[in-house]
């Protein structure tokens, strides 16, 4: 069943998160994510989330307090795991402690066979 609006995530009274963006079959887990995850309470500036450099070992350096918040995370495996089903966001930023480049070798490492490689799959 497609909802027939965008669903939201709400982490407290007063705080709505906007839809993830694209076509997405997870609203239910990205709302229980983004509950508990230790990136959701806006302490870090967005832009600590997403480095621009291209080369691994710099962005990492760039990202370093963004990883240090997924470090203590309770959902950082989730995160992860999420972030390489739903490349078409996971391909930006940090999620789940790593930096895109380092998410991206874990993906070609996958199986191919696995449902979420298939293209057109989201």
């Amino acid at each position: 069943m497609t909802p027939s609006r965008p669903l939201t995530a709400v982490i407290s009274p007063g705080d709505v998160l906007p839809p993830v963006p694209g076509p997405f079959t997870d609203q239910g887990r990205w709302a229980w994510m983004v509950r508990d995850a230790q990136c959701a309470d806006g302490r870090l500036d967005p832009d600590q989330w997403f480095p621009v450099s291209a080369e691994t070992g710099r962005a990492r350096q760039e990202a370093a307090a963004a990883i240090a918040v997924c470090t203590a995370c309770q959902v950082r495996d989730q995160c992860l795991e999420f972030s390489l089903r739903h490349w078409d966001i996971g391909q930006h930023g940090v999620w789940g402690g790593l930096v895109a480049a380092d998410r991206a070798q874990l993906r070609r490492r996958r199986p191919a066979s696995r449902p979420d490689r298939r293209p057109g799959r989201v």
